[in-house]
Formats: C-alpha cells, structure tokens, sequence
C-alpha cells in the first residue's frame, strides 16, 4: 500500500469553502486530520484559556515546521555507523533561517527552533498607514546573508495578504531568491491564498486550514479571533 503525500491541497467538506481546483498549485494543505481538527477546535473556542491556547498552537506550529522542512531541498550523503557500516542518507542543501512578521508570528519562532538547533531569526513589522490604508513597512531586522539562505517566513493568520505581500517584498529586496521562500502559515482565507500565490508563483505556501473566507471588516471567518492577543497576552 503506498503512502499518502506528507501536504496535499485537498480540504475536508466542512469548515471550509476552498477546494483543491480552486488553490494555486503552489499553495498546500496539511492532510485534515482528526488530530488537527481536534486541535484547529480547541484554538478556535472562545472559552480556551490562554495556556491551553499557547499548547495549542505550537503543537499545529511544529507540524507546519516538520512538513515545510520537507520540502527543502537535500544532497546525497553517506555516513558510517556505529557497527561499521555505511547508510546512503540525505543532508540539507544550504541553509535556512526564519523570518517573522510581528507581532503575530513570533509565536512560530520556537516551534522553528524545536526543529532546528541555533537557526537565524529575522523580524519584520508591517502596519497598517492610515493615511494610505495600504501595509507599510516599520521595521526589517534580518540576517546579514539572508539572500544565501533558503527563508522560512512565519506569520499564523492570513486575511486579506496585503502584509505577508509586503513582507515577501522585503525579503526580494533583501536578495532572497523568490523560490526560496517558504510561507508558514495556520489559517488563511482563500482570498489571501490566491493574492500571495498567485502574486508570488515561484514561493511555497504550506497552512493548517482554509476557512471559508472574509467577512466585511476583512476578519478571516470563521477564524479564531486576534491570535496574537490569544497568544501573548
């Protein structure tokens, strides 16, 4: 019996009103797991307290982590064990770091660190201008060869795009090859998905879930509420 693949695009009937020929091809979906349904529930009850929400979410985050590890590229590389024989396995090729976009995404950051021992961080804050209504960029502190790394960019919730577009634009200027660049993400709305995918086709994008999309503040729905304000405080 073969083995299903580790991220598909395929969502469960409920939930959600995006389907697989609806998601650019370069946007995955974590397989829609009773686990993962079970946690997306607690994260999402208005009734969770604070702690069980932070265990939450960084047990969803590891799995985003472990499944955008798998999709970064690896060289051949033999190695001797401790009977004396050689394994043929595999090693990364270049390196990595992550960048989160604030406040929000810092949430990830440890989940990234669980995965990877010592990895760069970089932090970028967009805002919203109230003269413009348009993101603006506050803040970009990032690693001094971040166009020589392959980049894990981190934010929880995707609305509308407009900030992890200006973000990807940051880390573009920074030299950072567009197809290195691997979005993490928790929840999204299908109008983010299509904004950043299709905006940016050479990117990877890996979510939880789609909800079913926007409402007329441009709150994802039925979403969880303010995730950083769940998370932090």
């Amino acid at each position: 019996m073969s083995s299903p693949n580790p991220a598909t695009t395929c969502l469960p009937a409920s939930g959600s009103n995006a389907n697989r020929a609806e998601l650019p091809e370069n946007a995955l979906v974590l397989p829609p797991t009773t686990q993962l349904q079970a946690l997306l529930t607690i994260i999402r009850d208005e009734k969770t307290q604070r702690g069980d929400f932070v265990f939450t979410s960084d047990r969803i985050i590891r799995l985003l982590v472990e499944e955008g590890l798998n999709h970064l590229p690896v060289v051949p590389k033999t190695v001797r064990t401790p009977v004396g024989l050689e394994y043929e396995g595999v090693t990364f090729q270049g390196r990595i770091c992550g960048v989160s976009i604030m406040r929000a995404g810092e949430a990830m950051e440890a989940g990234l660190r669980d995965c990877c021992r010592s990895v760069r961080i970089g932090k970028i804050l967009i805002q919203r201008d109230e003269e413009t209504a348009q993101p603006k960029l506050f803040y970009a502190k990032l690693p001094d060869d971040i166009s020589e790394r392959y980049c894990l960019l981190l934010d929880p919730m995707l609305a509308t795009g407009g900030s992890c577009i200006k973000a990807i634009e940051v880390l573009l200027s920074h030299g950072v090859k567009e197809e290195r660049i691997l979005f993490l993400n928790l929840i999204a709305s299908p109008e983010g998905v299509n904004n950043v995918c299709t905006k940016f086709p050479k990117l990877r994008m890996i979510t939880a879930w789609v909800d079913e999309g926007l409402d007329s503040r441009s709150y994802i729905i039925p979403g969880l509420g303010d995730f950083g304000d769940r998370y932090f405080l």
